[in-house]
This record gives C-alpha cells, sequence and structure tokens, in this order.
C-alpha cells in the first residue's frame, strides 16, 4: 500500500495511534533506566547522556525496522532442551525451554537490569561500600561518561527488539512503524529531563524506579522463557507504587511547608 492510500485509510490512522500508544508505554522503561543512570554523572553530564541514549535508542530502533524480516527470524527456535511446564487456562505451556536468539537477548537484558538495579540499590543503602564505574567519586570523568553509554546502549538493544517485535505484531505496514516509533522517541526525549530531575530532586523516588527496574528484569527474563506476563498487570502496579509514592511526596511537601511558616511565625 502507498503512502497515500495509507494517509486516507482510517485503519492505518487507528493503527498508527494504537501503536505511538504502545511505543511510548513500552518506552517508559528505557526512560526509567536512562534517567537512573544520567543521574549517576556530574550534573554537567547528564543533559547530554540522556539525549545520547535516546538517540541511540532511536538510531538502534530504525536501524531494526530496515533489518524487519532479520528480527521476526530471531523468533524461530536455536535449540531447545525439551522442557515444558504444565498446561495453563488457554491450552499454552506456562513455560518452555525452546530459546529463539529473541529469548536469550531477553534473559540476558533481564540478568543485566536485575544485576545493576541490585547495585544501585545496594549503593542507595551504603554509599561507602562501592566499586560502580560510576561513582561521582571517581576522578575519571570520561570513563564514567562512557560506562554509561555502553550500559544505556546495551538495554537499548534489548528494549528495541521487544518494541519492533511489538510494532510488527500489530501492524504489518513499515511506514506506520517507522512514524510511531520516531513520535514515541520524540516523546522520550521530552520527557527525559523532567523525568531525571524529577528522580534526582526525591530520593524515595530513586528506590521505587529502582524496584521498577527489578521487576522489569524478572519480566524479561520469564518471557526468554516462554512465560507470558500481561504487561497490562505490570503497568498498573507501577502506576498504582507511582500514585502512593506521589501522595507521600505531596504529604511531605506540605509537612515541610507548615514547619516553614511556624518557623517564620515564631
Amino acid at each position: 500500500m502507498s503512502t497515500a492510500e495509507l494517509l486516507s485509510d482510517p485503519a492505518a490512522w487507528a493503527a498508527l495511534a494504537t501503536l505511538i500508544v504502545m511505543e511510548v508505554v513500552l518506552g517508559i522503561d528505557n526512560l526509567i533506566f536512562i534517567s537512573i543512570l544520567s543521574n549517576k554523572l556530574p550534573e554537567a553530564q547528564r543533559g547530554k547522556a540522556r539525549k545520547v541514549g535516546i538517540g541511540l535508542a532511536l538510531v538502534m530502533r530504525l536501524a531494526l525496522l530496515t533489518a524487519i524480516a532479520w528480527i521476526v527470524a530471531l523468533t524461530a527456535p536455536v535449540f531447545d532442551l525439551g522442557i515444558v511446564g504444565p498446561t495453563g487456562s488457554h491450552g499454552e505451556p506456562s513455560f518452555e525451554t525452546a530459546f529463539s536468539w529473541r529469548d536469550l537477548i531477553l534473559i540476558a537484558g533481564g540478568l543485566f537490569l536485575m544485576w545493576k538495579a541490585t547495585k544501585e540499590i545496594h549503593h542507595s543503602v551504603d554509599e561507602d561500600d562501592s566499586d560502580d564505574l560510576l561513582d561521582k567519586g571517581k576522578k575519571t570523568v570520561e570513563l564514567s561518561f562512557t560506562a554509561a553509554i555502553v550500559q544505556i546502549l546495551l538495554l537499548d538493544i534489548v528494549f528495541s527488539i521487544d518494541s519492533i517485535l511489538t510494532a510488527v505484531g500489530m501492524t504489518e505496514h513499515v511506514q506506520v512503524m517507522y512514524v510511531a516509533v520516531i513520535v514515541a522517541v520524540l516523546v522520550m526525549l521530552l520527557a527525559a529531563d523532567p523525568l531525571g530531575n524529577f528522580i534526582n530532586r526525591n530520593p524515595s523516588v530513586v528506590m521505587l524506579a529502582l524496584g521498577f527496574l527489578l521487576m522489569i528484569g524478572m519480566v524479561l527474563i520469564a518471557e526468554g522463557f516462554g512465560a507470558h506476563v500481561p504487561k497490562g498487570y505490570i503497568y498498573a502496579a507501577m502506576a498504582f507504587s507511582g500514585g502512593v509514592e506521589g501522595l507521600n511526596i505531596w504529604s511531605r511537601r506540605a509537612r515541610e511547608r507548615k514547619a516553614a511558616a511556624k518557623a517564620t511565625r515564631h
């Protein structure tokens, strides 16, 4: 179908709107990781790291779209251990060990995400005991920036493959996929600095975000083993936790304002 025909097709516009929403939602995971990692850098480099990280995410997604046949082939099994879990209510196994390249990438990405989140949680609890390359106390600022970009790139690969495979499953029109991916990444770019600054201003949100990354890592590993976890449950849990934390921040700031007003009167 030509571009002109797509522009006059209501179904294509509906697919585009749905896919943009899906891509933005899927980009939240990527954006949280970029925000947390960039906040480990000196303040002058944080904005640059976010822009480079999101730029790499865009390049990765567009490059994968140009090789869409290869991406679809990643779902073909490469080896099978012959272990299958019990059948669920829909007649599908709860897990399986017929691994494709996509499964292996998801498992590797999930393990990396869990390792990184656990390391950051440990550093948040005990700041004096850290050998992290991204520690602000290190003298080699360039190495810290390079290490941040390398780690962002590794997770960009994982999230990009998941994103493009989702796009392939929702529409057959490559033009629609290109537009949806570009719009979603532009939304990520606009949200990167406000989200990163918000996380940096509210230390309790950092722990919540790291908890999200742990959960996302476990979900990636589960999906690598063929266990389908409905994304709606994950994002509902994230939204609920975020709402509760928002109430905590609101309450904390209200107490601070009252304390400041009382101090001014005295």
